[in-house]
């Protein structure tokens, strides 16, 4: 099918050959979602766009045309000046935009001109998230997993972050939400991605992996936060067999003191998130707890919310929908310090089924 295509055009399997992917829509746009690794050189602001878009349905599509032109010009001019004038003569970018058309098609043209072999995404931003949803449908099917399961300050994250310095394959969900899957899971000064972004980033670590070595990922909900995982994902997790992380209460205070040590430099923000509980937990558990983070006694507070809300909510949920859970292999550890969980790691490391 490349073979047929117009001198200048590129498909999404051909991405990878390029020495540099240029996205050439808004800011807006570039910030919701990109092709991995593209660059962003907007042939139109988000500002230059509205106005050009009202133009085009207020006054007239060859008025509008005229004023974008121009912006277009002026733009691309400015980064082959500040981005590209250093570029060898065998340079070869891919341009996109939204649909592979008029923006892309404009920067490719005076790439090309210039004497580079830019190409032009065939249907844009458009193929690739088509692709991306396509290849989400099927490559967790074509994965082994093995899942890291255990309750609230078990170590988990860090249990997975270790089993990747030790050489494993590991698909860190949290990492790639921007968000540690709870109540109190949002990541301070780093917001969640979007939807789109997340999907792609799924996208690139599955397409990553060799399917003839586990990939270690840990027990999540459908929801990390205000994202979603694809349907095939779950299920593949679901399905896979579960290594069970069993601390000791003591162990997963400790752990979570440090792990989330940012809420106790904000307490204010900690009696926000607390707030949220209120539909699930009784008025005097919810003043109580609020009481216990004015008086920055927090380790009582971690073990009461452990106790009364973290641990039923992880009994329902693993049980449920984890059917591997009951019969999971279990490692039992009373030290979730850096030390301890690499000893943990290497302890999954060593079982059969890993």
């Amino acid at each position: 099918m490349s073979a047929r295509l117009p001198k200048g055009l590129a498909t999404v399997a051909q991405v990878a050959g390029f020495d540099a992917v240029i996205d050439a829509r808004s800011p807006g746009e570039f910030a919701e979602d990109h092709l991995p690794g593209a660059i962003s050189c907007a042939v139109l602001s988000d500002e230059e766009r509205a106005r050009v878009g009202t133009l085009y349905k207020q006054v007239s599509p060859f008025d509008a045309k005229k004023v974008g032109a121009a912006l277009v010009a002026k733009n691309i001019a400015r980064h082959i000046e500040e981005r590209f004038a250093d570029k060898p003569k065998d340079w070869r970018p891919l341009v996109y935009c939204w649909r592979g058309g008029k923006r892309s098609g404009a920067f490719t043209h005076i790439l090309r001109e210039i004497g580079w072999d830019a190409h032009r995404l065939e249907g844009g931003y458009k193929a690739w998230r088509r692709h991306v949803l396509d290849e989400l449908e099927v490559l967790p099917g074509r994965l082994r997993f093995r899942i890291v399961s255990g309750a609230t300050g078990s170590g988990k994250s860090r249990v997975l972050e270790a089993l990747a310095a030790q050489g494993a394959q590991v698909l860190h969900l949290e990492e790639l939400a921007a968000h540690k899957g709870s109540v109190l899971g949002n990541l301070p000064g780093a917001p969640q991605p979007s939807q789109k972004m997340f999907e792609s980033r799924l996208h690139a670590a599955l397409s990553a992996f060799d399917p003839a070595r586990p990939v270690f990922a840990e027990a999540e909900s459908r929801r990390i936060g205000v994202l979603h995982l694809p349907d095939a994902m779950i299920a593949a997790i679901r399905a896979a067999p579960c290594l069970r992380i069993e601390a000791t209460p003591a162990a997963r205070v400790e752990f979570l003191l440090r792990d989330y040590d940012y809420f106790v430099a904000d307490p204010a923000w900690l009696a926000e998130k607390l707030g949220h509980l209120r539909e699930l937990q009784s008025r005097e558990t919810i003043e109580r707890w609020l009481t216990l983070v004015e008086a920055g006694d927090f380790r009582s507070l971690v073990a009461e919310l452990l106790e009364r809300h973290y641990d039923p909510l992880y009994q329902r949920s693993q049980s449920k929908n984890y059917a591997d859970f009951s019969a999971a292999e279990s490692f039992a550890t009373d030290d979730l310090s850096p030390a301890g969980v690499v000893r943990l790691a290497a302890a999954i490391l060593a079982t059969p089924a890993a």
